[in-house]
């Protein structure tokens, strides 16, 4: 362990009129009560005030929340009360200040082992997809079809994809956001859209949006593959939109080329949202290499949140939200904030303050001794 002598914050800003020349929305993680019976298995009991305030943070630098994804540690340690809740609330909150705000839609009200098979286990998973949709539609929120365990347990083929995802499409009042999420972030999905192999299983992805294209406001795509977003992004049919999932690669997709550009739903927002907004701000103005420089500048310590085990990710979130005071301790539902070492946090801690995001710098400098010292690390 080596010492570290912290800089100042970066000179980020927020915005003082919309930002126009992309839609991005950073996926928010909730904040448990630090009492709470945060341990594997227990229903999770949520500090709504910690949780929402970090909503509006967001909000105020000019970027949408994307809520109730696998950010927020749904379906691991989130369970569906839990986020039903925070679909509601977050729902209000966004109305009261004018937010942006897009929440999940999935099936994890199921139990996976009471799934039926066949064509009544497809029955059910659309009934479940239906369910969960009207809770974002009911909360004011633009609706994300979330990849789902349960199809992807009970699907035999391309074909059974399509018979729910086409079901749920065709009772869609407004268009939605397809999300693909890789095995990376959940192992859980493999082999999603019928085939473990990334060509088939988009072109049926494909299929399907060519199909609904009309009920499609975009795709996130989470596979952590540039050369394979810019081909889908191309791919696409007209007024589609790609929204990057990719939190190694998303200077580079975000700022674009001649052909293009991805929007931005993004867990890795949740932690650089002030660079994110000030790099938009500037594309807004035409200053992309300005942007690109900036978005480029997080890049380390994105890769660093998102390194193997990708499905750890959101240890590395919360606890950067917990050394910038946006939470009273470092807690996370289901346990999962011993998901990382102490070594890992230590390098995330010294990343941070490279990139300029560190915003009180005393503040965290006093956490992370705190933290280092009741995990016996002396100085």
């Amino acid at each position: 362990m080596r010492r570290v002598e912290l800089g100042e914050p970066g000179r980020w800003r927020r915005p003082e009129q919309p930002i126009t020349s992309r839609i991005a929305y950073a996926a928010a993680h909730v904040v448990p009560r630090t009492l709470a019976d945060n341990t594997p298995g227990a229903p999770a009991d949520l500090d709504w005030d910690a949780t929402l305030a970090y909503r509006h943070e967001l909000w105020s630098y000019g970027l949408g929340v994307a809520d109730a994804m696998d950010t927020a540690q749904r379906g691991m340690g989130l369970d569906w009360a839990a986020t039903r809740e925070l679909i509601r609330r977050s729902g209000r909150e966004a109305a009261a200040v004018g937010g942006r705000l897009a929440c999940g839609a999935g099936t994890d009200q199921l139990v996976l082992d009471d799934i039926p098979s066949g064509s009544s286990g497809l029955a059910t998973i659309i009934d479940a997809y239906r369910e969960q949709v009207e809770v974002v539609r009911d909360a004011g929120a633009q609706v994300i079809l979330m990849a789902s365990r349960a199809l992807a347990r009970v699907a035999q083929s391309p074909a059974d994809y399509l018979t729910v995802y086409n079901a749920v499409l065709s009772a869609a009042d407004q268009p939605v956001i397809l999300h693909w999420l890789g095995d990376m972030f959940d192992p859980a999905l493999r082999g999603y859209w019928g085939s473990d192999e990334i060509s088939t299983a988009t072109k049926t992805f494909l299929d399907l949006i060519g199909s609904n294209a009309d009920k499609v406001d975009g795709v996130k795509v989470s596979l952590l593959d540039a050369d394979h977003e810019i081909a889908l992004r191309r791919a696409l049919p007209p007024g589609v939109r790609l929204y990057t999932g990719d939190d190694f690669n998303y200077p580079e997709l975000i700022v674009g080329d001649e052909q293009g550009h991805s929007d931005a739903l993004l867990g890795i927002f949740a932690a650089i949202y002030p660079a994110a907004s000030t790099a938009l701000q500037e594309l807004d103005a035409g200053n992309v290499e300005g942007a690109g420089e900036m978005l480029e500048s997080t890049r380390a310590l994105g890769r660093h949140i998102f390194a193997a085990p990708t499905y750890y990710y959101k240890t590395g979130i919360a606890f950067l939200s917990w050394l910038n005071g946006n939470q009273p301790g470092f807690a996370m539902v289901g346990g999962l904030a011993s998901g990382r070492s102490v070594g890992h946090l230590a390098r995330l801690f010294a990343l941070a303050d490279r990139a300029g995001l560190l915003t009180d710098p005393a503040l965290a400098a006093h956490r992370m001794q705190t933290f280092l010292e009741l995990n016996g690390v002396r100085a």
